[in-house]
This record gives C-alpha cells, structure tokens and sequence, in this order.
C-alpha cells in the first residue's frame, strides 16, 4: 500500500522536525532553516545538508557533501530507507553528520 499525500507529509514533517531538534540539542555551531519543506542544515566550516520532500515519488530526498540520497519510506519498519544502499535515513546522517562537521551524533530515532 503506498502512502497517502497526508501521511506523506506528516512523515516528512515529524521527521525534519526530528532532525531538527537531534541538531537544536547538540552543541554543534550550525544554521537551521526549514522553509517550503525543505530543511537546510548549515556547519560552521561551510558545509551542508538538504532534506526536501518530492511529492510525486512519495520520497524524501538528502543532499550531503558526499552525494545525493533519496529515501522511501518502509511502513514495515517505520523508518525511512535509501533506495540504492538499503542504508537507513539515522545510519546515514549519522556518518555524514561525522564526515561533515566531525560531530558524532545519534539519529537512532530515524
């Protein structure tokens, strides 16, 4: 069953949102901007991460330094999955969050 544009979403939404606050509660010197569904991610030395929503592929999409992800959503496991790495959303932004700002954080939650 695919999901629905309302459940798209939420999904998307609670999931930026999540993102956001993992951010908001490190201690990280970064910019958030979360405009038009597309939550921007700033580090201090310059680099940055974009989460944007694509509607009609039902898809949440991440460009990092290393490349461009695109993610559908597993209702089986409620978690957002990389459909060319079968990597989780969390294990991804966990490395790349790493890579880019040096920061070790935790997006288990995702």
């Amino acid at each position: 069953m695919s999901l629905t544009e309302a459940r798209f979403h939420d999904l998307v939404d609670a999931t930026q949102q999540a993102v956001e606050d993992i951010f908001d509660d490190s201690d990280l010197d970064l910019d958030l901007e979360n405009s038009a569904g597309v939550l921007t991610v700033r580090f201090e030395n310059g680099t940055q991460l974009i989460f944007s929503r694509q509607e009609p592929l039902r898809q949440l999409w991440l460009a990092a330094r290393s490349g461009g992800f695109h993610f559908d959503y597993d209702q089986a496991s409620e978690r957002w999955i990389c459909d060319s790495s079968d990597e989780q959303l969390g294990e991804m932004l966990a490395r790349i969050t790493l890579e880019q700002s040096g920061a070790d954080l935790e997006f288990e939650e995702l």
